[in-house]
């Protein structure tokens, strides 16, 4: 993160602070005050005055090794998605897709190199990705980045590409650039998206574009399941219709809903 602005209305010390809630990723729940100063290279004064902070509104907690984020954290991705009202279009047709196809649906948005998932309905499975709100998964390995990427201008996906995941995870697959650019094209030309085990070992998935009423995508949404449990003709064959449908259903229903005129209280003079 940025922690130097461009202009005079840049405050520094949102900044810092959002960088600190931003250091505790997978792997490192809790972190010492030391381990937090490191992380985000701050002095250990100012990181113990953002923990501080953020421990009086709520968003850390004192923990055994030190610090730890709070549930209150989720509030902060849960208002970017109310405010989009994505998820309240986009629920009825992800339940549906789930009832018709017996398989875990998400709907995710491309974050840098990331895609972060911002909805999902599971089904219980003995083996499933691990995955809920606010995950982060390399996107270029995902059908639900795939689809994204494609819809972006080539010199954009190496700007986007270039930045570093911040998931966490490498994935399976790591193509050379004229193989990526490739299979970009496929996915531009078909208009959805699959993946084979490219991000780990035992998942697919298949997945296809939302997009506003301006036509421009703004989110994907997939069907996953395990490779010993469905092959990838069931896939595309029985699960792939039953996704484009949602997609269009969800796209349409988004589009409405941005068209509504927002009337706002009129003010009292």
């Amino acid at each position: 993160m940025a922690r130097t602005g461009t202009g005079p209305d840049f405050i520094e010390a949102l900044a810092r602070g959002l960088e600190v809630i931003a250091a505790f990723r997978p792997g490192r729940p809790a972190m010492s005050l030391t381990e937090v100063a490191a992380a985000t290279g701050l002095a250990r004064p100012t990181a113990r005055r953002i923990l501080l902070t953020l421990e009086e509104l709520g968003y850390v907690r004192t923990a055994e090794r030190g610090y730890s984020l709070t549930p209150r954290v989720l509030e902060l991705g849960v208002a970017y998605v109310q405010s989009m009202g994505l998820w309240d279009v986009a629920r009825p047709h992800l339940e549906r897709l789930v009832e018709r196809t017996g398989e875990s649906c998400s709907i995710a948005q491309l974050d840098g190199s990331d895609i972060v998932y911002v909805a999902r309905v599971s089904v219980p499975k003995i083996v499933s990705l691990a995955v809920h709100v606010g995950t982060r998964f390399p996107a270029l390995a995902t059908s639900l980045g795939k689809v994204q990427l494609a819809a972006l201008p080539p010199d954009e996906v190496d700007a986007v590409l270039a930045e570093p995941t911040r998931s966490g995870l490498t994935a399976r697959w790591q193509p050379a650039r004229g193989e990526r650019d490739a299979e970009l094209r496929d996915v531009r030309a078909r208009g959805w998206a699959l993946t084979d085990e490219q991000l780990t070992l035992g998942i697919r998935s298949v997945a296809a574009p939302l997009r506003d009423g301006s036509g421009r995508v703004i989110a994907g949404v997939n069907v996953n399941c395990h490779a010993a449990e469905t092959s990838v003709e069931h896939l595309v064959e029985h699960h792939l219709p039953l996704l484009l449908q949602a997609a269009g259903d969800i796209s349409a229903d988004f589009a409405r809903v941005q068209d509504v005129p927002h009337v706002g209280a009129r003010a009292v003079s």
